[in-house]
């Protein structure tokens, strides 16, 4: 039996099933030296919860038996798990394409100086978040001094050779939108923000990803507090667009958590709603260890509005 939670199971929508897994997208806990307003896993400084050295193996160990070539590493900060470094260099011994979820703040906290040469030296794909081109709205949502601290990063990296043509070292921006809305037109806010980080800093990078905020968790709580949570949920709904179905990451992707069980996506980790497997009420990333989860169903619940309205939402931007 599922735990009662704070959405719906849709009904309506043809099922969906997984296509073949392609990425394995690891929470490395839910610890971050920032507190943005907008976070669906409620992170912070005070966040204990961090994946132990044992479920680390245990990740590496499916990347090997799985033959899965993308690592999806996100927190929190993912990297101030102690075992971030151990777990990109195998990863990277495997030929895993390895992804930094990165707010790039993290990279100028104390013992972490040196990990962006460390993140160019194993060609690991640096998406980081970055709301806006403008001081007032980054520092709005992230914290004071965020924007500036973003930007000294952002230098560093593009000197190592991040975001450089031919360097085979990208660098990826992601936008949330300031508040209960969807974002604009990724292709028309790219070109915005790479005319203004240019002129303004001779910042460069490669795509900018355009991501919807999930009503859940702290923006959630922050719709509510204003009275917008209905509003916003209606929005969802009308924007919906069924072809973005085809594209949505829970078909190609697993979610696994601190822990090691097993999610459809990040945001059903957030709300406690397992993978569907063998009718249990949780999954553990061992159980899965030479399953075919191609033509398994998909859970499709009120909040997944959020991937598919308008343009479509992912870990990538957008689906059309």
């Amino acid at each position: 039996m599922l735990k009662k939670l704070p959405f719906s199971r849709v009904a309506s929508l043809p099922a969906i099933t997984r296509f073949l897994l392609e990425t394995l997208q690891v929470n490395l806990g839910y610890r971050c030296n920032q507190r943005c307003s907008h976070c669906h896993v409620n992170a912070g400084p005070d966040r204990k919860e961090m994946m132990e050295r044992s479920t680390v193996e245990l990740v590496i160990h499916y990347l090997c038996s799985s033959g899965v070539k993308k690592l999806d590493l996100t927190g929190g900060a993912p990297e101030l798990n102690p075992y971030f470094r151990h777990l990109v260099r195998e990863a990277r011994g495997m030929d895993v394409h390895v992804m930094d979820r990165c707010n790039l703040t993290v990279l100028e906290q104390p013992g972490q100086e040196e990990l962006p040469e460390f993140l160019a030296a194993h060609k690991v794909e640096v998406i980081a978040s970055m709301p806006c081109y403008l001081k007032e709205n980054v520092d709005r949502q992230r914290g004071n001094g965020v924007y500036e601290a973003s930007v000294r990063v952002l230098k560093k990296l593009n000197r190592l050779g991040y975001g450089q043509k031919d360097s085979g070292l990208i660098l990826n921006l992601v936008y949330n939108p300031l508040g209960p809305f969807l974002p604009p037109p990724q292709k028309v806010l790219e070109e915005d923000y790479r005319r203004e980080l240019d002129e303004r800093y001779g910042i460069v990078f490669n795509h900018l990803y355009t991501i919807i905020n999930m009503p859940i968790n702290r923006f959630g709580n922050q719709l509510r507090s204003m009275g917008e949570f209905s509003n916003y949920m209606m929005l969802l709904r009308k924007a919906h667009r069924e072809e973005n179905l085809d594209a949505v990451m829970c078909r190609s992707l697993i979610s696994v958590d601190w822990k090691g069980y097993v999610y459809d996506c990040d945001f059903n980790q957030m709300i406690g709603l397992s993978l569907s497997f063998r009718g249990t009420s949780r999954t553990h990333l061992s159980e899965l260890m030479g399953i075919d989860l191609k033509g398994r169903s998909v859970w499709f619940w009120d909040h997944c509005y959020g991937c598919t309205a308008g343009q479509g939402s992912s870990c990538r931007g957008i689906l059309s």
